[in-house]
């Protein structure tokens, strides 16, 4: 089996991107890769600091690595915003195909130097893990909101620039990109999410060359502008927000239409169906079928 580092090349080169999912626990894991398997395509887990306290940061670990080495599928676990090189190590040691160290938050002088920290430690564990850094906030979680999450600003002044993304690469060593587009963490009630920045796709790919980017918080956006994202340079498309509101909903469904039914696995089949339902939706727009 190739390994995560050989399919996110390959989806530059077919001008696709890998599709990644959160989950929260073992239903939502299920649906993802029940549509995966059904368009034989490869697919990333994804599970944040909550999610991994929640499951468990090693047994999430070990799910998704079950599943890869029972079907000999292309799933891989990634450790999705880390924001401590303690969170990093945890992903590290865990086993993880790959990692985001999130600086966002802080400055850009001190982003690089955590982020080149985790590079480094990461490198002497496992050469083959993916890190990947993450330049322009674009909101702390995934939830559906009345407003644009506080602190961000999608005017492109306050969008990722190239002459730092490529200083940022350079000097942290990353193998991966997550900027910032326009893009945005969560989902607004309105149903109107913000336009992605497509010129700025396009300026960050021409300044970093070959390095593969990510677009994070695609919960929301419409097809059109995920795939011209994916056409002006990104690799790989992050969903997290629409999965939670599609797994809750069935679930709020199921628990009305079977009010005194008390054993789990017959009240949330729908829910892995719901998941199923989004994510193969999800990655036909990703993939372009």
């Amino acid at each position: 089996m190739k390994t995560l580092r050989q399919y996110i090349q390959e989806a530059g080169e077919k001008g696709v991107a890998i599709g990644h999912f959160n989950i929260s626990n073992l239903e939502m894991l299920h649906g993802i890769f029940n549509a995966a398997k059904k368009l034989n395509l490869p697919v990333i887990i994804g599970t944040a600091e909550g999610e991994r306290d929640f499951i468990g940061t090693k047994q999430a670990a070990a799910l998704v690595k079950s599943i890869r080495e029972e079907y000999d599928y292309p799933i891989f676990i990634n450790g999705d915003h880390t924001h401590s090189f303690e969170s990093a190590k945890e992903c590290i040691d865990a086993g993880y195909d790959s990692f985001i160290i999130d600086g966002s938050a802080i400055s850009f002088e001190d982003n690089i130097q955590l982020t080149k920290q985790c590079v480094e430690y990461a490198r002497g564990v496992n050469p083959e893990i993916i890190v990947e850094g993450e330049i322009g906030f674009i909101g702390g979680s995934s939830k559906v909101l009345d407003e644009l999450p506080e602190g961000v600003n999608i005017t492109e002044e306050f969008l990722t620039k190239p002459d730092e993304a490529k200083r940022f690469i350079l000097e942290t060593g990353v193998d991966m990109l997550a900027p910032a587009v326009g893009n945005i963490h969560g989902m607004l009630k309105s149903g109107k999410e913000p336009a992605l920045n497509i010129k700025v796709v396009k300026n960050l790919r021409e300044a970093i060359g070959n390095t593969p980017m990510v677009l994070h918080g695609a919960s929301g956006n419409t097809k059109e502008d995920i795939q011209a994202a994916i056409k002006a340079g990104m690799n790989e498309v992050h969903v997290s927000t629409e999965i939670r509101v599609a797994f809750r909903k069935a679930l709020e469904d199921e628990l009305k239409a079977k009010p005194d039914e008390v054993a789990p696995y017959k009240y949330m089949d729908n829910d892995i169906l719901a998941v199923e339902k989004l994510v193969e939706e999800k990655l036909r727009i990703f993939n372009f079928i």
